[in-house]
């Protein structure tokens, strides 16, 4: 796919697009993923950008949204005042603020992470300790996808940075496989580089 492409095809009024990733960033390849964020903004003039707070690519991806338009980036966060010194969003949802017994198929989804599995229903339970808040990334992950029944709506498209010697792994290899079961098209910086 081309840039040009892509904005043909996505750059339409309420079209959501989520930038994450690794939050171990090559030193080369920072400014790549700010470049992006400011490209991405700049051409889709209508879309809205998503992203989890996270530090690394998620980080990166949002300054370069940030230079263009602050006022079109959210982040939704696994838990209140999550990195909020880092958090110059336009809006951010938190986990905390979703009812998590009425989102059954973000909860359902969640599960599709192996080692975080059993943390999830103890974590939609009420459990805060240090392990069940491990299930709060994952399901953050799920809904930055899915949105929510209860309001938060789901991305059109993705764009992720990965860890190309180890792919699909940790949390943004669960977000990717939430894109796969939901058939959410995205790419990679082996393809998005080549638009910089």
């Amino acid at each position: 796919m081309t840039l040009s492409k892509f904005t043909t095809q996505y750059n339409i009024k309420n079209t959501i697009i989520l930038l994450e990733g690794k939050r171990n960033v090559l030193e080369s390849d920072k400014e790549k993923l700010i470049q992006l964020g400011n490209l991405l903004a700049t051409h889709l003039p209508l879309a809205t950008f998503r992203s989890g707070n996270a530090a690394g690519a998620d980080f990166y991806f949002s300054q370069g949204v940030l230079q263009v338009a602050p006022e079109r980036l959210q982040v939704i966060t696994p838990y209140d005042n999550h990195r909020q010194k880092a958090n110059n969003a336009y809006k951010t949802i938190s986990l905390d603020d979703i009812d998590l017994a009425n989102e059954p198929e973000v909860v359902y989804q969640s599960k599709n992470n192996k080692k975080t599995k059993s943390m999830i229903d103890k974590y939609v339970d009420g459990a805060k300790d240090r392990f069940a808040i491990k299930a709060a990334y994952i399901i953050r992950d799920t809904v930055k996808v899915n949105g929510t029944n209860s309001g938060i709506p789901p991305v059109n498209f993705a764009f992720f940075y990965d860890d190309e010697q180890n792919p699909k792994t940790g949390g943004t290899g669960h977000t990717m496989a939430i894109c796969d079961i939901n058939n959410v098209p995205y790419l990679t910086q082996s393809v998005w580089v080549k638009w910089i």
